[in-house]
């Protein structure tokens, strides 16, 4: 099964630097990513495509959608993800609810085995050299395991920051740690996600910048691996 969900280099640190402190008055984030190529967790899900994201944060709470639209491939899933998440010191603790256009385009479909909403809980910690994050579906078009049953589809992360030759580094590993369908792992345990990112602001004008980000993916259980190139256009 196809499923999505990003982060690409601004707009994360711009959710990220909105619920970081107790902010005194509601603080808002626009921006949009152009990315070459979709890739979530290890898994393609699209080619060229554009993604906005919208967000308030309010004393460590914050709100945010985001969205995919497939620009070259008229085939490639529509996304719309909700969430909401709280934030104090490097702890976070969130909600997101995921809506495809596939396998039910109908937004407003909640309905057990029709809707195409995924609800997915997700806790972390941000150390600073290192960021821990678990998410789990408990709800919607979750995937199954190898019974047949609701899998609880999790996935778990590992992402380090560092700076070199001017850019800024993300390193991430991520894995699946049962069988589901949801992740294409039915034997278990998998990593399913080992990846390399570099931003760097490029200055257009003394007031106006553009973010370019680049990363290289691998996803050993799939034997998969893929090069992603994008920019971020922001107030």
């Amino acid at each position: 099964m196809k499923k999505v969900r990003r982060m690409m280099c601004l707009a994360a640190i711009a959710m990220t630097a909105l619920t970081a402190s107790a902010q005194d008055k509601v603080e808002g984030t626009i921006s949009t990513d152009v990315v070459n190529q979709y890739i979530w967790r290890g898994q393609d899900l699209g080619d060229v495509s554009i993604q906005p994201t919208l967000g308030i944060a309010y004393k460590g709470f914050s709100l945010s959608a985001w969205g995919n639209v497939g620009l070259s491939d008229k085939d490639d899933t529509k996304e719309l993800d909700l969430t909401a998440t709280y934030t104090t010191g490097g702890f976070h603790i969130g909600v997101t609810d995921y809506w495809f256009n596939s396998p039910n385009d109908k937004y407003f479909a909640y309905k057990a085995h029709e809707t195409s909403h995924v609800f997915e809980g997700n806790i972390g910690y941000n150390f600073g050299p290192l960021a821990v994050n678990w998410y789990t579906n408990f709800a919607g078009n979750d995937g199954v395991n190898k019974d047949g049953d609701r899998a609880y589809s999790s996935y778990l992360e590992l992402a380090a920051p560092f700076k070199l030759a001017s850019l800024d580094w993300t390193a991430t590993v991520g894995a699946v740690p049962f069988s589901t369908s949801f992740y294409a792992t039915a034997n278990g345990f998998a990593v399913t996600n080992i990846g390399l990112k570099a931003c760097k602001d490029i200055e257009i004008t003394k007031s106006f910048s553009v973010p370019l980000f680049a990363g290289i993916y691998a996803n050993p259980s799939t034997q998969k691996a893929y090069f992603t190139f994008g920019f971020t256009l922001h107030p």
